[in-house]
């Protein structure tokens, strides 16, 4: 492992206490609520937050919380850039090495091959003003890779860029990443970022860690409501007996057989809603109610309350044809194939 650490931060009203574990050329992602820790373990890695009794940073085996900051090996991108607005973009990059006693050719020199790899070398004598959000991005990266860091710290890195930027700059990045072989820590509050980044994601909540793994097995198996919200899916815990999971009053038949504590998710999409009780195959079927309706891209989501609650999404057309508003009971329905019951 590139980096080992156990980050504890002790304040009055909140605790952190995590451990994270990166391998070399390996990107986490530390994904999580307002408030959950995350932005406060990268300043903890940073040494910009001390370590509370019990903390401690090792990094190539040696230990790192132990140096001052200026001494760290470490770079770290921004959420909001911090270019020096007086200085040309390749003078940026080459304030790094600068510091760290370079001549100012060699610092120029590293600056403007960092440049030509994040494909900016065209952009080299322009100042911050004149980058765009996405160019700006890439140039605050390889200011940070000009310092030859063996721990690359990312805050909320695509933040800035509006929507259609984000879309080019993230496959960008991650190209970029893909070319770094110390140990990346990414800090996101978007989905689609980190699962796009990131190797493998760390759910933090409350200043813990409540979930962690690949992107594809965090999406397929949320073990919080954050995380399922976060992926887009209704989950529950319940009790499993066989190919049925009782969550509350309600049982759930499912595909796969399961004994004991369980999880059961399925997609919003998968949700079925009726007027009258459906006649037809065998479904899981309850009553609800309309607790409010509001625009999902190009759907319509709908949340329902009753014994349990949940999210459907369908068409204006269906909402129109249903005549749905709130307050008004219906049938909600999922088939036991379109849900995913794992253990908890």
């Amino acid at each position: 492992m590139t980096l080992h650490a156990r980050l504890v931060v002790t304040r009055p009203a909140f605790r952190l206490d995590i451990e994270l574990h990166v391998g070399a050329g390996e990107v986490v992602a530390l994904l999580g609520p307002n408030g959950a820790g995350k932005t406060t373990a990268l300043r903890a890695l940073a040494g910009l937050t001390g370590l509370s009794e019990g903390g401690h940073i090792e990094l190539d085996g040696e230990p790192l919380h132990t140096l001052a900051v200026e001494h760290r090996p470490i770079g770290m991108v921004f959420q909001d850039y911090l270019l020096f607005p007086h200085l040309s973009a390749l003078d940026n990059v080459a304030f790094g090495p600068r510091c760290r006693g370079a001549s100012k050719a060699d610092a120029r020199r590293v600056a403007a091959e960092l440049l030509d790899r994040v494909g900016l070398a065209d952009k080299a004598t322009a100042r911050p003003r004149h980058l765009s959000g996405g160019q700006a991005q890439r140039v605050a990266l390889a200011r940070a890779l000009a310092v030859r860091p063996r721990l690359l710290l990312l805050d909320e890195p695509l933040a800035a860029l509006d929507a259609h930027t984000r879309l080019s700059v993230r496959s960008r990045l991650r190209h970029d990443l893909a070319g770094f072989d110390g140990a990346t820590v990414l800090v996101t509050h978007d989905p689609l970022d980190a699962m796009v980044l990131a190797d493998r994601l760390i759910v933090v909540e409350h200043g813990a860690i409540v979930q962690q793994g690949a992107p594809a097995e965090v999406a397929r198996h949320p073990r919080t409501d954050y995380v399922a919200r976060l992926v887009g899916l209704n989950l529950y815990r319940g009790t499993a007996a066989g190919r049925q999971i009782k969550v509350g009053e309600v049982p759930f038949n499912v595909a796969d057989p399961l004994e004991g504590p369980a999880f059961l998710a399925f997609s919003p999409a998968a949700v079925a809603l009726y007027r009258t009780r459906p006649d037809g195959s065998p479904r899981n079927l309850w009553q609800g109610v309309i607790e409010g309706i509001e625009r999902h891209g190009d759907s319509v989501r709908v949340h329902l309350g009753g014994p349990i609650a949940a999210f459907a999404d369908i068409t204006p057309a269906a909402l129109a044809d249903l005549d749905l508003t709130p307050g008004r009971q219906v049938w909600v329905s999922v088939k036991a194939t379109e849900t995913h019951a794992y253990p908890a």
